[in-house]
């Protein structure tokens, strides 16, 4: 009979085992991708489950991508429930919200269960975005959209290996249903060697301890990830939260957050109805937005798993614009997630200032640019999350040209990678120093980019929020600035709006791209003169504000 090692040395060598394969499956999927937005910016994220689909280790990437994991394998788990349905070497995939893809069909969940012997031991699992998954707009999203239908192919949790051999009929359909056939295709083999190199690591790492000492490491740091957030929940303010807030569209978003010793609970039953168009978040995403909070105020040091959010419990009413109902199109989905993400946020910062700072601009600022590539005849697609203003907390200014609370873990694309691999040029970056974001503390400046289209014909589509309704200044510093696009055209006049979906560009046309600063904290008139002067070399503010806001 096999012997359980529970001395806390192996057991700690193990978790730091699964933290190193976790993060060599990022490393061999960024250097093995074939997009942009993957292999630079690096939208994607990884992670290790356990046998039941609980996240035992997060690996890199995009916090919000990360919570997607662990849903995504449950519902595998569920769907290919009966003997044989599993097997090693099987591959899976999904990306559709309403069949655990949680977010949206451009990002692809893959999936592969480790056994060590013929015992299931573990789950190696990716999610990343992929540039154009069909649908009726090129890069597979458009705020026209009216359902999921529409914004591409649905993958309904599905096997697309078997045994270590590719489902060839299944593979064609992703593939011929792609404006960019071969980038997609490319892009997927790099995230199946991901959860292989990851199921390779395990295993061996489980037949060097014993599968029973593997299984007992993972549980025991799930406990402990139980533990310190129960812990750290019990020293956080206790009662009930709320927070009405008005969003760009007029609608009011509602959330009731009950702290106790042992809970955390999050209210978002009343709330609008799920929209016609792509504004709307599934369940499972909403949860992840409620994990990331959880997370940020209890333990958010050591890495995340299952254990670590037993304590929440999360109240949505379906139909609503937090648990949409099928065919609900979720295209924007992110923009929802974050809304929430940063409404908790507001909700509970004036009581917990020592945790939480002012608004940041909280939005990804998703940019999508394409068509025909001049140089190589081939379609292309640009997908740019935007930089932006963190908020400020007493005692420090925020952070400037960060990307927002949803994305972690990214970089934006070098210019050069944009101008080599796509038809346009990056003309201008540079900080933003509309008014806003003043106070004792300043709110972080956003950015200012410019880019420039070489196509002859092409598109835009956007989705910017916190436009009317900037970053929430805390303690009398000033609201931040609005995210906005400006579309100047070589012929025409000057465009601007928050959202668009297909705009037709031209070449030399320019689309410039504004984020907001993050809140301030506290009276500007306070802030130390030094300082004010500093901001001003610094290009942090404009003459003008440091007159009319500051004094000097």
């Amino acid at each position: 009979m096999e012997q359980t090692r529970n001395d806390p040395i192996t057991l700690e060598i193990i978790q730091n085992s699964l933290q190193a394969a976790a993060d060599e499956m990022f490393a061999a999927m960024r250097k093995t991708a074939m997009s942009s937005i993957i292999y630079e910016v690096l939208d994607m994220g990884t992670g290790i489950l356990d046998p039941k689909g609980e996240i035992a280790s997060s690996g890199a990437g995009i916090p919000a991508f990360i919570g997607v994991l662990d849903k995504s394998v449950k519902v595998i788990i569920e769907k290919f429930s009966q003997p044989g349905d599993v097997q090693p070497g099987d591959v899976f995939a999904t990306n559709d919200p309403y069949y655990g893809g949680v977010t949206h069909l451009n990002d692809i969940v893959v999936m592969m269960p480790v056994y060590a012997g013929d015992r299931l031991i573990a789950w190696t699992a990716n999610i990343a975005h992929h540039s154009d998954v069909g649908g009726m707009a090129p890069g597979s999203l458009t705020g026209e959209a009216v359902s999921i239908i529409q914004e591409g192919l649905r993958l309904p949790a599905v096997k697309i290996i078997e045994q270590g051999e590719p489902i060839a009929p299944v593979m064609d359909v992703i593939r011929v249903n792609s404006r960019m056939p071969d980038v997609l295709e490319g892009d997927l083999w790099a995230a199946i060697a991901s959860v292989r190199i990851g199921a390779r690591r395990l295993t061996a790492l489980a037949e060097k301890y014993g599968t029973a000492t593997f299984a007992a490491a993972i549980e025991s740091f799930m406990e402990f990830g139980e533990r310190a957030s129960l812990a750290a929940l019990a020293q956080l303010p206790q009662g009930l939260f709320e927070l009405t807030e008005e969003q760009d569209n007029g609608q009011f978003y509602n959330v009731k957050i009950g702290i106790s010793k042992d809970r955390f609970t999050v209210d978002l039953r009343d709330n609008p109805d799920q929209l016609a168009g792509p504004l709307n978040a599934s369940r499972d995403g909403v949860m992840v937005a409620a994990q990331m909070i959880f997370k940020s105020l209890t333990d958010p040091y050591t890495p995340a798993n299952g254990g670590s959010f037993r304590p929440i419990e999360l109240l949505t009413r379906e139909g609503s614009v937090f648990h949409a109902k099928e065919p609900a199109p979720l295209g924007f989905y992110y923009e929802l997630e974050l809304r929430v993400y940063d409404v908790m946020w507001r909700c509970l910062a004036k009581h917990m200032p020592d945790r939480l700072a002012a608004g940041h601009f909280a939005s990804v600022c998703g940019t999508f640019i394409g068509g025909i590539h001049p140089d190589t005849g081939r379609q292309y697609t640009v997908i740019e999350p935007q930089l932006g203003g963190w908020g400020a907390a007493p005692g420090a200014d925020g952070n400037t040209a960060m990307f927002c609370g949803f994305h972690g873990e990214t970089y934006n694309c070098p210019a050069e990678i944009n101008e080599a691999r796509n038809g346009l040029a990056v003309d201008r970056m540079e900080l933003n120093t509309a008014p806003g974001g003043e106070g004792k503390f300043m709110g972080g400046r956003g950015i200012v980019m410019d880019y420039r289209v070489r196509s002859e014909s092409g598109f835009l589509t956007a989705g910017y929020t916190r436009s009317k309704f900037p970053a929430w200044g805390v303690a009398g510093g000033h609201d931040g600035s609005p995210n906005y696009i400006e579309f100047i055209p070589r012929e025409g006049e000057r465009q601007s709006f928050a959202g668009v979906s297909g705009l037709a560009t031209g070449k030399d046309d320019v689309i410039r791209v504004f984020t907001g600063s993050g809140g301030g904290f506290g009276d500007p008139r306070e802030r130390e003169r030094s300082k004010v002067e500093q901001d001003l070399r610094d290009g942090l503010i404009s003459g003008a504000t440091a007159r009319e806001v500051f004094g000097l």
